[in-house]
């Protein structure tokens, strides 16, 4: 109802009926996200567990890793547990998340811990979160858990941040499929006090730890990024943004132009997040000198990297030959067919005197398009 009384209706667009028919079809995803290790995500799950089955629900656990804390394991209590799956890898067997075995216990609610996880090679898919997608797919919900530090667009900066590299990374989009993001979360000195307590990990570990990750000024950074990042998810899922986000959709896109360096991925993930926020469509655009067999297996192998990048932020993978073009052109061409609002660039290499005797890129791709605005992402390797 509007404020002069009146009702309001919009009609749902076809795509609209048929994402809400797919999103009955399936489970719900609920995910407990952490600004850091041990600031309770399994706990806080495993109370809601708890909760739920005392309302009645078939709750059964698929995977905890209580990291041998007492509190965790007891507050597991008499939930039914789905025994792991072993498996055979290289002399040794591994026991792991039993997908199978869920699917066939076919519970209200499955736990399922570790999202970010990768699995043991001969498993039914190889990360995680694949195994909790095709539990979704069966209809049953999931209570799951992971630390910011894992969602892949935020590799960059935690990175920068941390001075760790991250390896196990989920995407994005997950954030979007949760029906629920419930931010967990301690200030940094709770969780240096639980790090010396020797409730996160082990004895041998606690000087380093605090030395390196768990640093005042790296959990309060993560911290302010866990808070921002859920407050941007609950944001964009107010009822109120969707017209406005279809809008923008309608006539935002953004096109990341990379090359063969270290810079690829971050260029495609701050593209990501600048076409997230806007819900624009995005395009990643790399130009070779001639045909894709032609590369090395080292390059190609580079390529592939990227396009599988681009598959997981839903982006199209464009490879364009400038065997017979300058860069700017197969930059502007591709701009100009694709109607893109927005281009994202890397730091040039070239010297001041290079960009004034040979020519900047920028200023040769302003010419010839109109309304596009650039973007300049610095390079790492300057930073």
């Amino acid at each position: 109802m509007t404020d002069d009384g009146n009702f309001s209706f919009r009609r749902k667009t076809p795509e609209e009926i048929l994402a809400e028919i797919e999103r009955l079809k399936k489970g719900k995803l609920k995910i407990y996200i952490g600004s850091a290790p041990g600031v309770g995500k399994t706990y806080r799950m495993l109370i809601e567990a708890q909760d739920m089955k005392k309302e009645g629900l078939d709750v059964v656990v698929g995977l905890v890793e209580t990291h041998n804390r007492e509190e965790t394991k007891n507050m597991i209590g008499d939930l039914e547990i789905i025994p792991l799956k072993s498996i055979p890898y290289k002399g040794s067997t591994f026991h792991d998340l039993d997908v199978d075995a869920i699917i066939r216990r076919n519970p209200d609610v499955v736990l399922i811990d570790e999202l970010a996880h990768t699995n043991i090679p001969g498993s039914k898919h190889d990360k995680r979160y694949q195994d909790v997608l095709d539990i979704l797919d069966h209809r049953i919900n999931v209570l799951t858990a992971v630390n910011i530090q894992h969602l892949e667009s935020l590799h960059d900066a935690v990175q920068t941040i941390t001075g760790v590299k991250v390896r196990e990374r989920i995407p994005d989009h997950l954030l979007d499929t949760a029906s629920e993001v419930i931010l967990i979360d301690v200030s940094a000195e709770t969780l240096q006090k639980r790090l010396r307590d020797g409730k996160i990990y082990a004895i041998h570990k606690i000087n380093q730890s605090l030395e390196n990750f768990f640093t005042q000024r790296n959990l309060s950074a993560l911290r302010e990024m866990a808070l921002r990042e859920v407050a941007d998810d609950v944001d964009d899922k107010t009822p109120e943004k969707e017209p406005k986000h279809r809008a923008a959709a309608m006539n935002e896109k953004i096109l990341v132009c990379i090359k063969n360096d270290d810079n690829a991925e971050k260029l495609i993930r701050r593209g990501w997040r600048i076409a997230n926020r806007l819900r624009a469509e995005l395009f990643i655009l790399t130009a070779i000198p001639g045909n894709f067999s032609d590369l090395d297996p080292h390059t190609r192998k580079k390529y592939d990297t990227w396009k599988k990048l681009a598959k997981e932020f839903n982006a199209h993978f464009i490879i364009e030959s400038n065997h017979s073009r300058k860069i700017f052109s197969v930059i502007t061409d591709v701009a100009k067919t694709h109607h893109i609002t927005q281009i994202i660039l890397g730091q040039s290499v070239k010297t001041r005197l290079e960009e004034l005797t040979k020519g900047s890129v920028v200023n040769a791709i302003m010419r010839e398009t109109d309304g596009i605005d650039i973007h300049i992402v610095a390079d790492s390797r300057k930073n």
